[in-house]
C-alpha cells in the first residue's frame, strides 16, 4: 500500500530536515571544530529549532554520531567499489588510491572525518569496516611473509600517513600546480619499498568485488 499523500509530505519534510541539520552540523564542524559545536549553532545555521534536533537525534551525540556514520558509509561504499585481482600488492594500490580520490573529491567529509572529537568515543561501525577492508591485503602479505619489515602494525600506519598526507597537501596547497601522477607515484613507491616481489611474478586476474 502505497503512503497517502499527507503522509508522503511529512516523510519527505523528515527528510529534509535531517538533511538539513547534519549538512549544517557538517559545516560548523569543518569551521569552528567540535569544541565550538553547540545545537543552537546548528539550528541558527539551517534554519530549524532547537527542539526539532533534538527530536531528530536526541542529543548533540546522536548528531554528531550519525554524521559521521553518515560520512563513513560513504568511504565504505566506495571502498566495496574497487575491483579486486587475486594479488594482494594490486589489491592494497586499489584501495589506497580509491581513499585518496574520496578525500580530494569530498574535502569537507575528509576534514569532517579526521578531525580529533572532544570527548573519547567508539569509531563509527562504517569506519572500522572500511579500514579492516583497506587493510586487508597488508595483512595478507604479511601472512605470506612479503613484508619486508614484521611490524605489520608499523606499515599499516606508514600507509596511511602517506595518504592522509597526500590529501592534506594537495587539499591546503590548490595553488600548487600538482602532478596528476603524483598519488600513483607516491603509493607506488611505497608498496615498492614496503613489499618483496612476487616470487612466481604471475599476472594476476582481475575480479568483482
Amino acid at each position: 500500500m502505497q503512503p497517502l499523500p499527507a503522509e508522503q509530505r511529512r516523510l519527505q519534510q523528515r527528510r529534509e530536515a535531517r538533511r538539513a541539520i547534519l549538512d549544517a552540523t557538517e559545516a560548523v564542524l569543518v569551521g569552528e571544530g567540535f569544541e565550538r559545536l553547540s545545537m543552537r549553532r546548528v539550528a541558527a545555521r539551517c534554519g530549524y529549532t532547537v527542539p526539532t534536533l533534538y527530536h531528530h537525534f536526541g542529543d548533540k551525540t546522536g548528531l554528531i554520531d550519525e554524521l559521521l556514520e553518515e560520512r563513513f558509509a560513504k568511504l565504505l561504499q566506495r571502498a566495496r567499489r574497487v575491483r579486486l585481482s587475486d594479488d594482494p600488492v594490486a589489491n592494497m594500490v586499489e584501495y589506497a588510491s580509491a581513499f585518496v580520490r574520496f578525500g580530494l573529491q569530498h574535502p569537507s567529509h575528509y576534514r569532517l572525518m579526521t578531525t580529533p572529537r572532544q570527548q573519547p568515543s567508539q569509531p563509527p561501525p562504517s569506519a572500522e569496516e572500511t579500514r579492516a577492508l583497506m587493510e586487508r591485503p597488508i595483512l595478507e602479505l604479511a601472512a605470506a611473509g612479503r613484508l619486508y619489515s614484521n611490524d605489520v602494525e608499523a606499515c599499516s600506519q606508514a600507509l596511511w600517513a602517506l595518504l592522509h598526507g597526500l590529501i592534506s597537501l594537495r587539499t591546503s596547497r590548490l595553488d600548487h600546480p600538482w602532478s596528476k601522477a603524483q598519488v600513483k607515484v607516491a603509493i607506488e613507491s611505497m608498496t615498492r619499498g614496503m613489499v618483496r616481489p612476487s616470487r612466481d611474478g604471475r599476472k594476476q586476474r582481475r575480479r568483482e568485488t
